[in-house]
């Protein structure tokens, strides 16, 4: 038969559809197998071949690479996850050599600062969205060790969605913007995300992580970050632990609201990005401690979960978390482009002493972030990049391609050789070699999971059940609201299915707030696996963690409303004391400019209310006295609005002598009709003469953050 000359030519089959034979590049998925791009059909896409249920994952598997190779160039240039992102400099120092569980160089000597290049990001949004979006953060540190580059590419949350890297690439597309209209962008409340994860219930406690306040940090100096997986240290003895690393932010652990973060998006989509290099800029270098928890090699299958699930996390009542180490952020990127969007993080970037795992979702991200670069930065010469470049020489006989940067000058490029005189030399264990941890590896190939993965809910109760109360309030509130934007019924009743699994309580007060009915029971509880447990963790808790570093100003923004007639005085006492505790200062007025305060003082404004962004740029907001300035603030509609945002917030707000009348007229509460000293719900009052005594109060106050108890006031019309 010959073969038709055009798409106008006679139809000589009746096997394909009018639609199809006109355009066959068209794919209609309806009704047709999964197959690989050579069409050989898939019978199984949740988990990679390995060598046994927990062994490492194979090379082999075809089908593995195909998939997340396809995933990995799906962008160009932008990173296909986490492209919205900001960096600094810095340096780490360990506290005392930590010989014992590795031969790490970097982790040896208290007095060697090793150089770090950190990236913060969002994940799921382009570069174009927003920092304050719900989402996970990434938390990436690029070590410049004397033995080579270290990369610990982690996340502000311990968990993740899958448990087998070839479910990444499922994952991401589901929370991406839906492939028909491209909405929504940087956001997780849309049909195809909850459809996914209603499937897919190994994601349920990744779920209730991002639904929490985690997903919405103060700044990235205010977050933990997580190695995510469990790591192997191996000492100089060749003797193995499991480890999971920790970032504690030396400032503490803090939120933003919801209704606040989606203001801010609009005001000041660099909001993060922003305090981060204002940070820097000013002295007030953003600090991490290093946290290790250590297991025994012994004890791996003591607990209740399985170590190489990345679904789970090891609670730190069972394993303590051990500080070993201080990283500091305290020089900005030159150029953004240059170091920032051309940094390369790689899992596969380790050292020796620091080795791998078995975990599923670990190996395959050991070949999908090498793989990644290789078109996002254009070739395979990415590592010379002066971001990417490591401390010691380079000395290998990689060669030529894209972007070779660098001038070879040997004349032998190949191993074995005489003529180069045998160089570059191979490498012994005392010129610190790499060594793989001789892990013993036997088992059938399978394409299964391990049955010690099963259980998919139990620490997703366990998250739900650590929550202080306001906390799991707004988990309700966020699960209703991101719920109530899914279109699809069936998939809004899955999702309260899979929520009666964690906690049926929890899944009544979902279903409440979105129109469905409670359930009564668990769907289909899983039990998990006999082994060490715990049934609360106050260490997941923002509110409740224990070990909380003393409360502190440093980094906090205060707006002072004002007008002419303001108190100078008390507003000056006041004013210097925060900024020597490190907080920043705002004057916000009707207008820029100046205003007339007391004592003939002349007072200089750079934010009006148009321009301050509102209460929600701030941490804390404070109006000083003078009777004058009060009568006016108090017929200033966007005074009152500034004050009852601040206040629906939850925020320390303070009011100097007759302050208080712009707090009478912002209906928040304050019943006061004298000048007296006090603090009420978050509101520290005093009278004219008592700026010292209101100094200490409204300090206290912002370094409490928040005043949770408010939220229960629903009278507040801001």
């Amino acid at each position: 038969m010959k073969r038709p000359r055009s798409r106008t030519t006679k139809k000589t089959t009746t096997t394909l559809s009018k639609d199809a034979a006109l355009e066959p590049f068209r794919e209609r998925p309806e009704g047709t197998f999964l197959t690989s791009d050579q069409a050989i059909p898939i019978a199984q896409t949740d988990d990679s071949l390995k060598a046994g249920l927990r062994g490492p994952s194979l090379i082999e598997d075809f089908h593995l690479r195909e998939k997340i190779t396809r995933f990995d160039h799906e962008r160009i240039p932008e990173r296909v996850v986490h492209a919205r992102g900001s960096a600094a400099h810095g340096f780490f120092q360990v506290y005392e050599s930590l010989a014992k569980y590795t031969r790490a160089g970097f982790l040896q000597d208290p007095s060697v600062k090793t150089p770090v290049f950190v990236r913060f990001s969002t994940v799921g949004g382009s570069r174009g969205s927003a920092d304050t979006v719900r989402d996970v953060r990434g938390f990436a540190t690029k070590f410049y060790t004397a033995e080579g580059n270290f990369d610990l590419v982690g996340n502000n949350i311990p968990v993740f969605f899958i448990q087998d890297g070839i479910k990444f690439p499922d994952f991401v597309h589901a929370v991406k913007p839906e492939p028909d209209h491209e909405m929504p962008q940087a956001s997780s409340a849309h049909d195809s995300f909850w459809d996914f994860v209603s499937l897919q219930p190994e994601s349920m406690h990744m779920v209730m992580w991002l639904m929490s306040d985690r997903a919405l940090p103060r700044s990235y100096a205010n977050m933990e970050g997580f190695g995510v997986h469990t790591f192997r240290l191996v000492n100089e003895r060749g003797q193995a632990r499991f480890c999971k690393f920790h970032w504690k932010p030396v400032k503490g652990m803090f939120s933003l609201v919801w209704d606040e973060v989606q203001k801010i998006a609009g005001k000041d989509p660099d909001f993060n990005r922003r305090d981060l290099w204002e940070s820097i800029e000013r002295g007030d270098f953003p600090e991490y401690e290093l946290g290790l928890q250590i297991i025994e090699e012994r004890d791996e299958d003591k607990f209740a979960f399985d170590l190489l699930d990345p679904t789970k996390l090891v609670p730190e009542e069972l394993v303590p978390v051990i500080r070993v180490g201080k990283m500091t952020l305290d020089r900005n990127p030159d150029n953004f482009f240059a170091e920032t969007e051309q940094v390369a993080f790689c899992v596969s970037n380790l050292v020796s002493g620091i080795d791998v795992t078995n975990d599923p979702l670990m190996q395959a991200r050991l070949f999908s972030y090498l793989d990644t670069q290789l078109t996002r930065l254009g070739g395979p010469n990415f590592a010379t990049i002066p971001i990417n470049r490591p401390i010691p020489m380079v000395h290998n006989h990689q060669q030529d391609g894209f972007h070779r940067d660098v001038i070879p000058t040997g004349k032998a490029n190949y191993h074995p050789n005489s003529i180069g005189n045998g160089c570059p030399f191979l490498a012994g264990a005392k010129d610190g070699a790499f060594r793989h941890f001789p892990q013993p590896v036997e088992g059938v190939k399978v394409r299964q999971r391990a049955p010690s993965f099963a259980d998919h809910f139990s620490q997703a109760t366990l998250f739900v059940e650590s929550m202080s109360p306001p906390e799991r309030i707004h988990l309700i509130k966020a699960c209703q609201f991101e719920l109530g934007k899914v279109t699809r019924p069936e998939i809004r009743a899955r999702v309260i299915e899979q929520f009666s699994n964690i906690d049926v309580a929890f899944a009544a007060e979902v279903a409440t707030g979105i129109g469905l009915p409670p359930p009564k029971k668990a769907a289909r509880p899983v039990t998990a696996k006999p082994g060490k447990s715990v049934d609360r963790s106050p260490a997941l808790s923002l509110e409740e963690t224990p070990n909380k570093p003393a409360p502190t100003i440093a980094g906090r923004k205060v707006a002072v409303l004002v007008a002419d007639g303001v108190d100078a005085a008390s507003l000056a006492t006041v004013k210097a004391a925060l900024e020597n505790g490190g907080a920043m200062v705002d004057l916000v007025a009707k207008t820029i400019g100046t205003v007339a305060g007391s004592n003939n003082k002349t007072l200089v404004v750079e934010k009006s209310y148009l321009t301050s962004g509102g209460s929600v740029m701030y941490d804390a907001i404070l109006v000083p006295g003078g009777a004058a300035a009060a009568e006016t603030l108090a017929s200033h509609g966007d005074a009152k609005h500034f004050v009852n945002e601040a206040y629906k917030h939850c925020k320390p707000i303070g009011a100097i002598g007759d302050g208080i009348v712009l707090l009478r007229a912002s209906q928040i509460g304050v019943a006061r009709d004298s000048y007296e000293d006090g603090v009420e719900r978050g509101v520290v009052t005093a009278a004219p003469n008592n700026a010292r005594g209101f100094t200490k109060d409204f300090t206290a106050a912002i370094g409490q953050h928040r005043f949770w108890v408010r939220e229960a006031d629903e009278s507040i019309p801001a």
